[in-house]
């Protein structure tokens, strides 16, 4: 086994991963046959450029949660906040490889490196990213349309409210009624594809249950999908889930986020949430934790929850990016994808989590018209 750094994939070696053989990882979707996921009539994926077919999508892996878009004062406030609370996990990411030294503009604000990193990931075999960030945790809706627009990779792009500690003043004041209102002129009036990450910061507070009760009376009224962050490690997951179906969400239009990070090598709390139906996300990826979360991925695959699992990095560092000696943006793919190759799943269940499970999650009906 190789260390972290050089346990990755060449772009030669990702592309003959992904796409050798004719029912391998990445081929068209043409090639997939009866296999092939069926989509309502009229769902489109909603990316920031323009609405596309789910098809369009079926060459590479869409990666449900990763960050191209911060502001620069972020991740220090969520660092303090983390070791704060919890000092466990403030520590382990205070002990995470060492941030690049910050050049100006702050790495999220470099157009051209950004873009350079979206390219390569799509040479590495990602067919669409996943912004999860909004408002509150300032992205920025016209620096992912440029980057999309220079390195050719679509861009879904997330919106709603993060965790409590990131709300806007108001949002204590606000009743459930106005937060939906807030929540669709979001949905009806950007070019956002899903309502996401959506939070609770530790145990689920009372305000955080008002705006998740609001997210899914949104969801009602747009349909688009909707995928969480929950708290170190993977607290108020069932919550969540019961506070959506009981505002009337399906769960397959569901992402339960963080759940890798709950590290139980009998997995009950993932597997009583993917049999309600929704997915789970393993979506910290591609680092040192994924030795103890493969057998957990494992474990579910072999249980029948493939069609249930996502996969993603969460990727918001600079020492992650390629130009700075990191993994970037496929590491999903070129980095956990392996391990769990090499731990015994066929090629075709990587296919089918890395590529259609995230187009079942994201294709959906829109009610109103995309916004000029």
């Amino acid at each position: 086994m190789r260390n972290f750094q050089d346990d990755r994939l060449t772009r030669r070696e990702a592309l003959g991963f992904l796409g050798a053989g004719a029912a391998a990882t990445l081929l068209p979707h043409a090639a997939m046959g009866a296999d092939a996921p069926q989509f309502p009539k009229g769902a489109i994926i909603r990316t920031i450029l323009k609405d596309l077919p789910p098809e369009a999508l079926a060459g590479g892996a869409t990666l449900f949660h990763e960050h191209l878009s911060l502001a620069p004062d972020f991740m220090p406030k969520w660092i303090a906040l983390a070791t704060k609370q919890n000092p466990q996990a403030g520590a382990q990411a205070k002990a995470a490889p060492p941030t690049a030294p910050q050049t100006q503009p702050f790495f999220m604000e470099d157009l051209d490196l950004m873009t350079d990193e979206a390219r390569i990931a799509g040479k590495e075999g990602v067919a669409c990213l996943v912004d999860g960030g909004h408002a509150d945790m300032g992205r920025d809706l016209n620096f992912l349309k440029q980057v999309s627009e220079k390195s050719g990779m679509p861009i879904v792009a997330g919106c709603g409210y993060y965790t409590a500690p990131f709300y806007p003043p108001e949002i204590a004041a606000w009743s459930v009624e106005k937060i939906v209102e807030e929540l669709v002129k979001q949905a009806t009036t950007q070019p956002v594809g899903v309502f996401g990450e959506i939070g609770s910061w530790d145990e689920i507070t009372d305000t955080e249950r008002k705006v998740f009760r609001a997210v899914g009376l949104a969801h009602v009224q747009t349909n688009l999908p909707i995928f969480t962050h929950t708290g170190i490690p993977g607290k108020s997951a069932m919550e969540q889930l019961d506070i959506l179906e009981a505002a009337g969400v399906k769960p397959d239009r569901i992402v339960i986020g963080h759940l890798g990070n709950l590290v139980d090598p009998k997995v009950e709390v993932q597997k009583a949430i993917c049999k309600r139906g929704a997915f789970i996300g393993f979506d910290r990826q591609g680092g040192p934790g994924d030795a103890r979360q493969v057998p957990m991925a494992v474990a579910l695959i072999d249980a029948g929850y493939a069609a249930n699992l996502m996969f993603s990095a969460d990727l918001s560092s600079a020492n992650q990016l390629k130009r700075n000696g990191g993994a970037g943006y496929a590491k999903t793919v070129t980095v956990w994808a392996p391990k769990l190759r090499e731990a015994g799943v066929k090629d075709e269940t990587l296919r089918g989590i890395l590529v259609d499970n995230p187009r079942r999650f994201l294709a959906f009906v829109p009610k109103k018209p995309r916004a000029a």
